[in-house]
This record gives structure tokens, sequence and C-alpha cells, in this order.
């Protein structure tokens, strides 16, 4: 199975941005439309409590919905207030050693992935794989800031934004991991998601984040897809959630590995997900070093490095049907 990621670079949105919204932007509306346009937040109070509650990103999303063509639909989407229910699958580890990195897994299926890796000055410079169109799945800011994202394995769906956004508006305005676990304790999202971060003074943090609590901030290096412990007792055996923290774990603690050791552990079971033709599979690994200010993707049989200094725009070619190594398992 091939797939296609594309690296772009735009300071400000402009045709660039418009182009990659325009390749995604008849899926993503079949999906934000799946559930009736009525279980979508009208476009008034989306654009509110954007103002409320990331006022630093209002003139970038205005931009956005003008470049998108103004139309309703597309403007409550790209507020990403109360967008559908998703899941992803991701590993992730923040490294503290004498090269410190945010490595970290990310599964999912192939067909919905929008494959662009992108480096923006809206508020700051920003390096991260794209989500929604304008948020993140993961990223990391010129300061060194790095954040990613994990599904947090509990079935609650409620009010607040999508986590893509919460990403994207984390680097784009903090410069530390303390900085953006104070920023979270304001900001509702829609669904339980948990955040990985690691900064440049070697900081990091995993903050689990729910609609019907307040965030939990732990000093936790690893994550996967629960949180406290397994909510969603099918999800978690189905994931290999625990068994995967519990690899993530044995690898932080043990004294022989460096940083090239453990990206090398991402590219196998159990961390890798070779299930491509199941609900989705491991689509990349991201090894973001806050120290260089790059950005390292990862498969078994590639690799490619962008930053904020150099960075190339080109189109990578991934055969992700060879990239698996054992006996596909199911998530």
């Amino acid at each position: 199975m091939l797939l296609q990621f594309e690296t772009v670079s735009e300071a400000t949105p402009g045709a660039k941005w418009a182009r990659c919204f325009s390749s995604v932007w008849p899926s993503y509306r079949a999906w934000f439309l799946g559930e009736g346009e009525g279980a979508r937040t009208d476009v008034r109070a989306s654009r509110a409590l954007l103002s409320r509650h990331m006022p630093e990103l209002v003139e970038t999303y205005e931009r956005v919905c003008e470049l998108a063509g103004g139309d309703d639909v597309s403007s409550r989407f790209l507020s990403m207030v109360d967008p559908p229910k998703y899941l992803a699958g991701c590993s992730q580890l923040a490294w503290t050693g004498a090269e410190p990195a945010l490595i970290r897994n990310y599964d999912f299926s192939p067909s919905l992935f929008e494959g662009v890796m992108m480096r923006t000055e809206w508020v700051r410079p920003v390096i991260g794989v794209s989500e929604c169109t304008w948020g993140l799945l993961d990223g990391m800011n010129a300061d060194g800031l790095a954040v990613c994202l994990a599904f947090g394995g509990r079935r609650i769906v409620g009010k607040g934004f999508g986590i893509p956004l919460v990403v994207r508006y984390l680097l784009e305005t903090c410069s530390t991991v303390a900085e953006a676990c104070e920023r979270l304790r304001s900001l509702p999202v829609h669904m339980a998601f948990s955040l990985t971060m690691l900064d440049a003074s070697r900081q990091c943090a995993t903050v689990h984040l729910s609609p019907d609590r307040d965030p939990v901030v732990t000093s936790d290096a690893t994550c996967t897809n629960h949180q406290l412990g397994p909510e969603w007792i099918e999800h978690a055996i189905a994931s290999r959630s625990v068994e995967r923290k519990t690899r993530l774990d044995s690898l932080l603690n043990d004294p022989s590995q460096d940083r090239a050791a453990l990206i090398r552990k991402f590219l196998r079971r159990p961390l890798l997900n070779d299930n491509y033709t199941g609900t989705g599979g491991t689509l990349y690994t991201a090894v973001y070093d806050p120290l260089a200010g790059a950005l390292e993707v990862v498969w078994p049989s590639q690799h490619i490095t962008i930053g904020f200094h150099e960075f190339e725009e080109r189109m990578i070619n991934v055969n992700l049907s060879t990239s698996g190594q054992q006996t596909p398992a199911a998530i």
C-alpha cells in the first residue's frame, strides 16, 4: 500500500494551504456532516468559543475560512468546535537523555490521512503533521516545545475543541511545558485525549484531557491509549494499549538505550502496528529534536528530516504494505 506524504512551507495561509484544503475537503465534509448538519454546532457559537479561548488564532481562522470559500459548513468545520468523534492509536515517549527527543508512532487509517507536514509562521514558527487542515497531530515550535496527541481510551464525548486544534494552539502560544500545562487548564475538549510534551530544557509531561473532568497533569514520559488506567476495556485489549505502555516504560528505564536505539524499537512490534488492512496501522514515526529544531520522520525503509532552518518541499512515497516486519494484529 502506497502512502504519499508532502512537505509544505508557507508562512501564512495562502495558495498552498488552499490547495491542500481543497484536496481533502470532500472527505472531511462527508465526515463532518455524517451525523446530519443539525448535529454540528452553528457557526456563530463556534466563532464565539474560538474567540473566547483561542483569541490568538482568530485572525488565522478568518483567513483559512476565506480561503476555504467562506461558506457556513467549512467555517464550522474549521472552528473545530464539537466535531464528530474519532479515534487514533498512538505510542509516544519523551526522551530526556543526551539527545532529547519526543518520539511517537501515529496509528490511523491510511485512507483518512492528510499526509502533509507543514512549516508555518502564524503566531510563531511551527513545524508539524497536519490534521483537519490547520490543526496538528504532532508538532514543535521554534522555542523547542514539542507536543503529540493520543486517544485517551474513554467513550465520553462532550462539548469543546477537537484535539488537533489544541495541539496547534499550544505550539502557537507557549514556549515551555509548564506554560502549556497551565494553558490546558482552561481549554474545553470534546473527547478524551492525552498530550505528551517535551521542551528545550528537557522538561516533559503527559496531560490527560477529558470533557467531563479537569486536566490531569502527570510527569509521565510515556503514553499510549489509556489515561489513568484502562476504562474502555475492549478498546484497550484490541489496541494492546497496556502492552505498548509497558514496553515504553521498560525502554525508558533501560540504561542501555539511547535515542537511536529507541527509534529502532518504535519500528518493531509491539509499538509498530502493520495492520493496514484493518482499522489502521502505523503511518509514521516522528522524532522531534527540541535542541536542533528538527523533525525526523521515519519508516522502516526510509526517513526524511525537516527543520526550521532547512526545509525542502517535496513528495515522499512510502510503501506501507512492505514496511511491517511481523504478523499483523488488529486495532
